[in-house]
């Protein structure tokens, strides 16, 4: 699987590149080792373009909380990966990116990607902020992330065979991380985004109980869903002991976004790489085959 996952990003980064890659300048990913920023990181790697990591970890620091911090990663940057953490929901968030966007546009950086929340209110309030920046600009909206069930909170309940969740009936297109790295990526180093809001999904909605089902047919075992009410599932993680921001946020998404808003896949990779995007039982397969699914 290693070996089909390494393929797939050097296909899509020399796809990319075919496409009209610049000579750039310095790309500032923020949320560098998240899920979508370090698969950003590989495939700008992959083209020769400088990368600076914006997170913690880095040297030079980013911090969300701390603006001493933004000036130095922000020195000498061309184009930006703008990934809030903890999320565009939060409260702070415009206030936040308000802020940020100033300094980078001081800063002297050119153009801006921003990776939003596909139906949430919130998040359009933070891509209003951006548009407003005097940077080019990009949006790449987003909700429901195939990788939650393989390297987020879902990966412990599909492994232990039963996923506990207050999720119903309402399908989701849930949208591949490599999708949206492809995506982010054309539009940081290729002409012909600019001004554009790419909703990127999965081609076809699925509820939570037939992605569950599926992956066991992909993992080759029984992994069960069951449904509860969404104050039963805040308890059940406030007794594991999550914070009350992280619950709050997850009740938010999945009692007021999802509900149907999202149900219909969008063409926002084909719009903006021409081809199509990942079913989720590609993505599936390609992640049972690494055995980290394995009980």
């Amino acid at each position: 699987m290693t070996n089909t996952t390494t393929t797939n990003t050097i296909t899509n980064t020399q796809a990319i590149s075919a496409a009209g890659t610049e000579e750039g300048g310095l790309v500032l990913v923020l949320g560098g080792t998240g899920k979508t920023g370090r698969r950003v990181v590989e495939r700008l790697e992959a083209l020769d373009v400088p990368v600076r990591m914006g997170s913690r970890s880095a040297d030079p620091r980013f911090d969300w909380t701390d603006e001493t911090t933004w000036a130095p990663v922000l020195h000498g940057v061309e184009a930006v990966y703008l990934s809030y953490y903890p999320d565009l929901a939060a409260p702070g968030a415009p206030e936040a990116i308000g802020a940020f966007t100033s300094a980078a546009a001081a800063a002297g950086v050119r153009r801006v990607v921003l990776l939003s929340g596909r139906g949430e209110e919130e998040a359009q309030a933070c891509e209003r902020v951006v548009q407003d920046s005097g940077m080019e600009w990009t949006v790449v909206r987003a909700a429901w992330f195939a990788q939650n069930f393989s390297e987020d909170y879902l990966l412990d309940p599909v492994r232990a065979g039963e996923v506990v969740l207050p999720a119903g009936d309402v399908p989701e297109p849930f949208a591949d991380a490599d999708d949206i790295a492809d995506v982010a990526v054309a539009a940081l180093t290729c002409d012909g985004h600019a001004g554009e809001v790419y909703e990127v999904t999965g081609p076809r909605a699925l509820t939570f109980a037939e992605a569950v089902a599926e992956i066991g047919r992909a993992a080759g075992r029984e992994i069960a869903y069951v449904r509860v009410g969404a104050d039963d599932y805040a308890a059940a993680l406030e007794e594991h002991g999550l914070p009350g921001e992280v619950i709050g946020l997850l009740t938010y998404l999945f009692t007021t976004v999802l509900d149907g808003r999202n149900a219909e896949p969008a063409d926002g990779v084909r719009r903006a790489l021409g081809r199509e995007a990942r079913d989720f039982a590609a993505y599936a397969r390609e992640t049972a085959a690494t055995g980290i699914w394995t009980a």
